[in-house]
């Protein structure tokens, strides 16, 4: 049976704009405040006519937090599917406190992705903007794209790349960019 190829994304400062506090990012509190990426749509498109399926991977803790309810979660997340290419969200709502293994940076998202969607984990890639992200590509056996956005927070240890948006990620990806790290 052929395995998927696939790339899973975070959301809040990969696929839309994050607000920055303090120097660390923070997702939109509602649909208001939500704002596509430049050149997000066309990127996912290009993927998925390569043949790629697309899933988002967010950590959505502001829930167990009570600082965002989830219904607005799901109404941010139906909007961006009903906009972009978009295979399936993931979505974890517990908080670090909760120790599931459906918030990055553990892999359980992407391991029951690649269980429901017969994935090949090794020829797929993991792309974020946060450290989290990385690690949990890494644990899964992914390739990952880390897109600097310059938070002040911990950095990614050992990328396979590093990108500055979407657009340069999709680019090496299908081949079209050299994928040298920085």
């Amino acid at each position: 049976m052929k395995k998927n190829k696939t790339v899973f994304l975070d959301r809040d400062g990969v696929i839309n704009r994050v607000h920055l506090k303090n120097g660390r990012p923070h997702p939109p509190l509602n649909l208001s405040e939500l704002e596509i990426l430049p050149g997000v749509a066309a990127s996912l498109e290009r993927l998925k006519k390569s043949g790629f399926k697309v899933i988002v991977v967010t950590n959505q803790p502001d829930v167990a937090r009570g600082t965002i309810e989830k219904k607005v979660v799901e109404e941010i997340n139906y909007y961006l599917s009903e906009k972009l290419k978009i295979d399936e969200f993931k979505v974890c709502y517990h908080d670090d406190s909760d120790v599931c293994n459906c918030r990055k940076p553990n892999p359980g998202a992407l391991l029951e992705a690649s269980n429901k969607y017969s994935i090949d984990l090794n020829s797929s890639y993991m792309v974020g903007d946060r450290w989290k992200d990385i690690l949990a590509g890494q644990r899964a056996g992914c390739k990952t794209i880390f897109i600097q956005c310059n938070y002040d927070e911990i950095q990614p240890d050992f990328p396979t790349y590093t990108v500055n948006n979407l657009t340069e990620a999709v680019e090496i990806i299908l081949g079209e960019k050299d994928g040298k790290n920085k």
